[in-house]
């Protein structure tokens, strides 16, 4: 969370002693995808930066005078900085900053991925490989959307206590599943697969396995960690035939400006807890 310091030209959104909040992702308003409501990328600012996206340049430098470079657009680790207007959303001064700085990444991306990305229906059952920060808000995301069960898989098992406050129903241990794979025992506890099915850790076996467990017909698999460059899925051809559904999740397909908001309501009226 910050406090704006002072705006340039043509910044009309906010104002010196706003209070904002820094994202990765940006939303410009004005091209076609921010207008659209199938997307959240930024076609204006498609990707995190390590320039001032609207002028190619840096407005850093060391005391030397050499260039310092941008971090994800917005260098939120220094105590001051210069952000394009596209990565920043204003929000109210009321909220905690110990809470409000969640919102840049962590809790909007796996409550989104479950709210906005997959759109997880009343009554179905979900489950979440990697129960870090995005894991915990993505069970978090599942049980506001009315999720029956959400099956947390992690080879920590004090996560599955902390879970509980989320929203989580049941734990799988990969180290305690005997023989069977995640996939199986995942399968065989559901009844034929979940019908969600997020990877929140960043390992391709990891998007292959909850692939494996999601169900046939109707099954939704969303990645929301990232692999090394060059990292390829492999997936059989008949399950993909045969309905299941593969993708990705970048900020939890929120348009920043828009649904932070939401999220910042909800906190209020406690509703969320993660944040």
């Amino acid at each position: 969370m910050r406090v704006v310091e002072s705006v340039g030209e043509d910044v009309n959104e906010v104002t010196e002693g706003d209070t904002v909040i820094p994202t990765f992702m940006s939303e410009c308003g004005e091209c076609a995808d921010c207008k659209s409501t199938r997307s959240n990328l930024c076609t204006k600012f498609p990707r995190p930066s390590i320039f001032m996206p609207r002028y190619g340049t840096s407005r850093f430098t060391d005391l030397s005078g050499e260039v310092l470079y941008h971090f994800l657009s917005v260098s939120s680790f220094t105590d001051y900085t210069v952000v394009d207007i596209a990565h920043i959303t204003k929000i109210d001064p009321a909220i905690p900053p110990s809470r409000a700085c969640l919102l840049s990444c962590g809790v909007s991306t796996g409550v989104g991925a479950a709210w906005r990305t997959a759109e997880v229906e009343k009554g179905s059952t979900v489950a979440i490989f990697g129960l870090g920060s995005i894991g915990l808000a993505v069970a978090e995301g599942a049980r506001l959307c009315g999720a029956a069960r959400i099956i947390g898989v992690d080879v920590n098992r004090d996560k599955f206590e902390i879970g509980k406050k989320f929203g989580l129903t049941d734990f799988v241990d990969p180290a305690n599943s005997e023989n069977n794979s995640v996939s199986e025992v995942i399968k065989e506890m559901t009844g034929g697969g979940a019908d969600y099915c997020f990877e929140c850790v960043g390992l391709i076996s990891l998007v292959q396995e909850a692939y494996a467990c999601c169900r046939k017909g109707w099954g939704k698999t969303v990645v929301l960690g990232m692999d090394k460059p060059g990292s390829q899925v492999t997936l059989p051809s008949l399950d993909i035939i045969f309905g299941k559904t593969l993708t990705g999740s970048l900020f939890g397909g929120l348009k920043p400006k828009s649904d932070i908001a939401v999220l910042i309501n909800r906190y209020k009226d406690k509703v969320i807890y993660s944040i």
